[in-house]
């Protein structure tokens, strides 16, 4: 007995420490996951009782190049059903339909659903603030207006075909909105509430709050104030003329920050269901490719004289109306010919016979290197969705009549932004810089960087010399040539026009035209250049010194205070008179006279006194400002 007394003590003591070591291993286990795995095991257990209400938050803005807000957000709440937190579905969904004017029994069906959480979209998505405090004020168990938000224009059609739209979703669809949908896009914010598999609430747990990220904001170049100048014109000169389509670009042209950008017809986002998506689809501006027309002859007159080829007021030139080249007729724009004129005459004139002499001294090959060099023939590389490269002749296909037509801009297809990215680099002492809109791409709430664009520096095409030469020539086409309408006292504008016959299955249509003026200020020192073309106008002189020049000429003299132009007349060319044009003289300075001494004045204009006292005190228009000779002075008295 003394034997198996002695073998069941050790067996009983492995037993002992068999418990508690077991002991120990439950408690380190407990340990672990109670206290160390607490939160994670949490964590999955609320997921599978959570049902989360969406608050959504906001999509990044846009704004311009001074904070001003373009594209923003409304709230716009969604809601949300639990059938199992309701007891009488069939009500709920009546009360609902009557607020929302809904199908009722269409509403009533998705609601008695089975599922756990029942989205109620599109009938009761992105509905307003005011019915959702409407439908919340009638406390219905189980219902919850989850914070959702659509996109708000405060400017409405403003930009609206660069800007773009979002779709049911808030996710970008087109323009800006979709090139940078991943930067404006949101991560939604959430209410978890956590219930039973049959969607009862779970009394032993809180609901909780998940945080959400609001989009960046996108920064444009764009200035609203001058958007909204180039906007106007558009809008007139749409209905004046009765025109397809007109465009219009602004840009810095000391850094290719564009300041406006516009297509017309335009539309509403909010709406864009309601339009062809021919509209939407398509940024005029950067989309559209046509033979530019004699706004193009800029790059040949750069190329002519940066190869030293042609003094602008020593050779002479004769044209008798056309130039025979490889037994092709190619005609002037003025039937019976200009005669006799110097090669700044054939600039003023825009005389095609001259600038296909000027693109022959050039030569082929050098001309042809010259239009590449300004960036033609290739995307400017501004990133704007749909850009298009342009089409230009092959090297084996340049012969001598290609040569020719392409010296005054026909036979090639170039965009609009190309041709305001190479003028500006003609005009601006040769540097061709990339034009660009988004600024700069930054976090709301930490202010942070993500994405920054700066001015970028292609090349440098003609010397300063050669660009001062471009600058001068350019001013006298509007003081004194083909651009006459776009002249404005002070402001030193350049320019050309161009009239271009719209080409369809390769042959010209007859009647059909779009007509351009590019032009900048001021001559002597550019910040600007404004490009416009109307696509298809109607009216008796369809030129694009009748129509164009006058458009961009106004927009210059509107956004000069804008952009920071002054008035100033040191140095400008004198509009010459015309036959036709109304007699104008500068208006004198008048402050400081004498009321009888006015009245003793021999002036061609009428004069109109205001106010009390004896000595004018200030006038309008002022001093040196060019006013027709039946027009008004308004003189201003005081005593002083």
């Amino acid at each position: 007995m003394k034997w198996i007394s002695t073998i069941s003590k050790k067996r009983l003591k492995l037993i002992l420490y068999g418990f508690i070591l077991f002991g120990i291993a439950v408690v380190l286990r407990l340990f672990y996951v109670q206290v160390i795995q607490h939160d994670k095991l949490t964590e999955l257990a609320k997921e599978n009782w959570d049902r989360e209400i969406p608050f959504a938050s906001e999509r990044g803005e846009i704004t311009d190049r001074k904070g001003n807000v373009i594209v923003t957000n409304k709230l716009a709440p969604t809601l949300y059903f639990m059938p199992a937190q309701n007891d009488n579905v069939e009500l709920a969904a009546k009360q609902i339909a009557q607020v929302l004017k809904l199908d009722e029994k269409k509403l009533f069906e998705k609601m008695n659903s089975r599922s756990y959480l029942v989205k109620l979209a599109p009938e009761a998505k992105n509905i307003s603030y005011e019915q959702a405090v409407q439908i919340q004020g009638l406390k219905i168990d189980g219902l919850y207006s989850g914070v959702d938000y659509v996109r708000h224009y405060p400017y409405g059609n403003l930009l609206s075909r660069f800007i773009g739209f979002t779709g049911y979703d808030t996710q970008g669809l087109a323009g800006i909105e979709y090139q940078y949908d991943k930067v404006l896009t949101s991560k939604s914010a959430a209410i978890r509430l956590f219930t039973d598999a049959k969607g009862n609430s779970l009394p032993h747990v809180d609901d909780e709050w998940r945080e959400g990220d609001q989009g960046a904001t996108v920064e444009l170049t764009i200035d609203l104030d001058v958007q909204q100048v180039v906007e106007r014109e558009l809008t007139q000169a749409m209905e004046k003329y009765d025109a397809d389509q007109a465009l219009a670009i602004a840009m810095n042209v000391n850094t290719g920050e564009i300041l406006a950008l516009s297509s017309y017809p335009t539309y509403d986002p909010s709406n864009f269901e309601d339009v062809d998506s021919s509209i939407y689809n398509r940024n005029l501006p950067v989309w559209m490719t046509y033979e530019p027309g004699s706004t193009f002859k800029i790059i040949t007159l750069s190329a002519a004289l940066e190869e030293g080829v042609v003094d602008l007021e020593k050779d002479t030139f004769h044209d008798k109306g056309y130039t025979m080249v490889e037994g092709a007729r190619l005609r002037c724009w003025k039937r019976e010919g200009h005669g006799s004129e110097t090669f700044l005459q054939v600039v003023e004139n825009s005389c095609n016979p001259g600038f296909i002499e000027l693109g022959q001294r050039v030569g082929p090959t050098k001309l042809l290197q010259y239009i590449k060099n300004f960036g033609f023939g290739e995307t400017t590389g501004s990133n704007i969705a749909g850009e298009a490269s342009g089409i230009l002749f092959s090297e084996k296909a340049f012969g001598p009549v290609e040569h020719a037509t392409t010296s005054f801009g026909q036979g090639i297809a170039v965009t609009p932004i190309q041709q305001v990215q190479a003028v500006a680099a003609a005009v601006n002492g040769g540097k061709l810089f990339t034009p660009y809109v988004v600024s700069k791409v930054y976090d709301p709430e930490s202010g942070k960087i993500i994405l920054e664009n700066k001015p970028e520096l292609k090349r440098t095409v003609i010397s300063e010399d050669t660009s001062k030469q471009v600058r001068e020539a350019l001013e006298s086409v509007v003081a004194n040539g083909s651009g006459r309408a776009a002249f404005r006292d002070g402001f030193r504008i350049g320019g050309k026009t161009g009239t271009a016959q719209k080409v369809e299955n390769g042959r010209y249509k007859d009647g059909d035209y779009i007509v351009s003026f590019i032009g900048f200020a001021p001559a002597n020192n550019p910040e600007v250049v404004v490009y416009v073309a109307v696509d298809n106008p109607k009216g008796s002189l369809v030129f694009g010194s009748t129509i164009a020049a006058p458009i961009v000429g106004q927009i210059i003299e509107d956004i000069a205070p804008i952009i920071g132009l002054d008035v100033n007349r040191e140095g400008q060319l004198e509009k010459q008179y015309r036959w036709g044009d109304p007699l104008t003289e500068r208006v004198p300075n008048l402050v400081g006279y004498e009321k009888d001494e006015i009245m003793k004045l021999q002036y061609p204009f009428k004069i109109e006194l205001h106010g009390e006292g004896n000595i004018v005190t200030a006038q309008l228009p002022e001093p040196e400002n060019i006013l027709e000779q039946d027009g008004t002075i308004h003189l201003y008295l005081g005593d002083n």
